[in-house]
């Protein structure tokens, strides 16, 4: 099994400005991925994502790093830093915005599981726990796209 790309896609019925918005912005990202985003969709800001275990209550925090920032078209941002302080290896997240008829064609690329350095056994965890994670947030993406569009 491959282990070096997670590819996602899903068409919507908004702009590629709405949908821009909604994948880096912070207060649209926490309302489909994270419990909270806090970062500034600025190439080479620092900042943090955090979920929160409904049971337990414990939170997880992960350092996020914004790359690029090209408004409608992409957003990127790296992530599972192997060093703490965002150094060292570390995966990529773009989001590519195509125009596609009245709606916008989401392409969500994650990228770097080989360059991580991990054993084989937690390469192939982390890449299945990815790959789970984006099948739940990918659609969730679509969800809130239609529903701001259909408060708008």
């Amino acid at each position: 099994m491959e282990q070096g790309t997670i590819e996602r896609d899903i068409h919507v019925n908004a702009s590629p400005e709405v949908v821009f918005e909604v994948v880096s912005q912070p207060e649209h990202m926490r309302e489909w991925w994270p419990d909270d985003a806090r970062f500034e969709s600025v190439a080479g800001a620092p900042g943090e994502l955090v979920w929160r275990d409904a049971d337990t209550g414990e939170t997880t925090t992960v350092a996020f790093a914004v790359v690029e920032v090209d408004p409608p078209k992409r957003f990127s941002f790296r992530w599972c830093f192997t060093e703490p302080d965002r150094g060292g290896q570390a995966l990529l997240v773009t989001f590519d915005l195509i125009p596609n008829g009245t709606g916008t064609q989401i392409r969500m690329t994650e990228t770097g599981f080989r360059e991580q350095g991990w054993e084989v056994a937690v390469l192939e965890e982390q890449y299945r726990d990815h790959e789970n994670g984006w099948d739940h947030y990918i659609p969730r993406l679509g969800v809130y796209v239609s529903r701001l569009v259909a408060t708008a």
